[in-house]
């Protein structure tokens, strides 16, 4: 199981989508999930409204890059139309290892159009996915409560989807039983499940321990 940093490894909340914490995330060698948006003709990192301020998508890159990570790179896209340029800066750098979620339906197609992966959300609330043939894996979330069991998670696997799990701390839940029941599941033994939590070094500790 690859775990990966939710908005870089960061230890005060102000520090999210910041250079500092996506510095901390890579140089550890944890991927990471974060936002992407355009502000004024260029691609930046940003959760809500961008500024002048946010991260350039360059200058994450470079972060990466520099650090020498292998890491996934879960890019949630928080606006249309980024396609070609998106695509480009992926070249441009060299980046391999990503998927692009969370985009709306009509814009989702344009990704497909322009080969790039991407994956498909799952929730409560989307109880099938979007795009199952096409899209590389499942980002499988829960909102109030963990709606889903191991035979969900086995059934992706089995058709051949990565599955990227949504750690509970995400939603302000506790994390703990989760944790257990993919660890007594055997999940953390899978290279096809990657687990995207606020507290990437405690998981890695949890699911190494007497192993």
């Amino acid at each position: 199981m690859e775990i990966i940093s939710h908005r870089g490894y960061w230890i005060n909340a102000e520090e999210k989508n910041t250079d500092l914490a996506f510095a901390r995330s890579f140089s550890n060698q944890y991927g990471t999930e974060t936002d992407i948006r355009d502000y004024c003709g260029e691609l930046v990192i940003s959760h809500d409204i961008a500024n002048g301020n946010s991260l350039s998508i360059d200058h994450f890159f470079e972060i990466y890059i520099n650090n020498i990570c292998s890491g996934t790179l879960a890019l949630n896209v928080k606006a249309d139309g980024l396609q070609e340029v998106i695509k480009n800066k992926l070249t441009k750098h060299g980046i391999e290892n990503y998927f692009f979620f969370d985009m709306s339906i009509p814009d989702t197609l344009n990704y497909i159009k322009h080969g790039l992966n991407i994956y498909s959300r799952q929730s409560e609330y989307e109880p099938t996915p979007a795009f199952y043939t096409e899209c590389r894996g499942i980002w499988l979330d829960a909102f109030v409560n963990i709606w889903f069991d191991a035979n969900l998670i086995n059934s992706h696997l089995s058709n051949g989807k990565k599955v990227a799990l949504v750690s509970p701390e995400l939603h302000k839940r506790d994390y703990f039983s989760f944790w257990q029941m993919l660890k007594d599941q055997g999940f953390h033994f899978k290279n096809d499940i990657i687990l995207c939590t606020d507290l990437p070094d405690h998981a890695k500790k949890f699911f190494n321990e007497n192993e």
